[in-house]
């Protein structure tokens, strides 16, 4: 499996935009800054959508007062509400995602 990280986005985005890499790196920090602020700004539930790529959601989750303790499976834990992110490939992406592997 092929890991990609913030660099190659910003060697891609400068190949199709024909800025420097600088620019480029200033641009592609700011889009992911401006996401995580969106996401972290709101204390409740949050959806940010990005047309023929996804939706991102922060969704709130229950607190759980009785979970169990893997560990100790007779013991029984408090787990708080908390939130967490959840992405969805938008249509397009989805498409190619589900062809077959040749």
């Amino acid at each position: 499996m092929k890991t990609y990280i913030k660099k190659d986005v910003v060697e891609r985005t400068a190949e199709k935009t024909g800025f420097e890499t600088k620019e480029a790196a200033r641009a592609v920090n700011a889009v992911f800054t401006s996401l995580r602020e969106l996401m972290i700004e709101d204390d409740g539930e949050c959806r940010i959508e990005i047309r023929n790529f996804g939706v991102f959601e922060v969704k709130r989750t229950k607190a759980k007062p009785k979970a169990r303790n893997p560990k100790k499976p007779d013991q029984i834990i408090y787990i708080p509400p908390r939130r967490k992110t959840l992405f969805r490939p938008g249509k397009m992406l989805k498409n190619v995602l589900r062809k077959p592997l040749e």
